[in-house]
């Protein structure tokens, strides 16, 4: 294996947008609201293309503009369809997507005759190439030194949803288990979802070159999945999932050089082999963990069934 620093760095850039996506994938899965980060995901397709459309490029502030807001509107028409039509909130979340997902994807294709624009780079990210583009370089001793675009963006990206965890973590945390408690405690429970939904609106657009909009939700649920499996307590699921999600970034980017000429393949996208790590991982956490694991509740079962499993009384 011929590790250059390109590699270093597009590990860099996984790690950074896994841990970016970790934070507010924390809240969604103990809200019981992981498919809304799918929803979101495909959702703020034509928020993007928009900003495509009217600014002619991918690095633009706009971009972001335009995922947050239609994010939000994700979310808030979910909640309309759910309150006002009586529909289940998993159907809502159906309907909403979809419809935008489509809408997002002809406007991509639109966007696509006057912008590069590479509608399979957004489906599935092309994490690879994300070391070409760089924003800026300068040279350390005799050492050139190069800083691409995609690392500043998701650093930042990451960065800041580690403050709003940091700072707003007493309100995250009790809108996210009791959202009643919380508005009798004086705080806007409301106001705490939808920035939550911002949240996962801006980490999913900044992770599309990378990721892409497909495996952006393997990086928001699986490390906080797995996180949840291992502890109880919110502090440790956060730095937990953080740890797995920047690990898998790691050990996937090695893998999708190493596996792919061992079984007859040319090579493999990173970012696929990424997510595959974070869903190998859960499966050790889901067998394995110490209170919740398959096998620990097995043996924990037959300790409270079979009284002769323990040692024998003496007199």
């Amino acid at each position: 294996m011929n590790w250059i620093v390109d590699d270093t760095w597009i590990v860099i850039i996984g790690a950074l947008t896994a841990i970016a996506c970790a934070l507010p994938g924390c809240f969604l899965v103990l809200r019981g609201m992981s498919m809304m980060g799918d929803a979101i995901s495909h959702a703020v397709l034509p928020g993007l293309a928009i900003a495509f459309l009217v600014t002619g490029t991918r690095a633009s502030f706009t971009m972001f503009i335009g995922a947050a807001v239609v994010g939000v509107l994700t979310a808030v028409f979910t909640q309309w369809i759910t309150n006002l039509g009586k529909v289940d909130r998993g159907a809502s979340m159906g309907i909403v997507f979809t419809t935008l997902f489509a809408l997002g994807l002809l406007l991509i294709v639109q966007a696509a005759d006057y912008v590069d624009l590479d509608p399979g780079c957004v489906l599935y990210g092309n994490i690879e190439w994300t070391t070409f583009d760089v924003s800026f370089e300068f040279n350390w001793g005799s050492t050139l030194v190069f800083v691409p675009r995609a690392a500043i963006i998701l650093g930042s990206v990451a960065l800041l949803n580690l403050c709003i965890t940091v700072f707003f973590f007493k309100e995250l945390k009790i809108s996210a288990f009791d959202p009643e408690l919380a508005t009798t405690q004086g705080i806007n429970a409301q106001l705490m979802h939808y920035l939550l939904m911002t949240q996962v609106a801006i980490t999913t657009v900044a992770a599309f070159e990378v990721v892409g909009s497909i495996i952006v939700i393997a990086m928001l649920v699986t490390p906080a999945a797995t996180a949840h499996l291992l502890t109880d307590r919110l502090h440790w699921m956060l730095v937990i999932s953080a740890i797995i999600g920047a690990s898998a970034a790691g050990i996937g980017h090695v893998l999708a050089i190493v596996v792919p000429p061992l079984i007859g393949f040319e090579s493999t996208t990173t970012s696929g082999m990424m997510a595959v790590t974070t869903g190998l991982l859960f499966i050790v956490a889901w067998l394995f963990a110490p209170n919740y694991g398959w096998l620990s509740r097995i043996l924990s079962r037959k300790d409270v069934e079979n009284p002769f499993s323990g040692p024998l009384p003496t007199d």
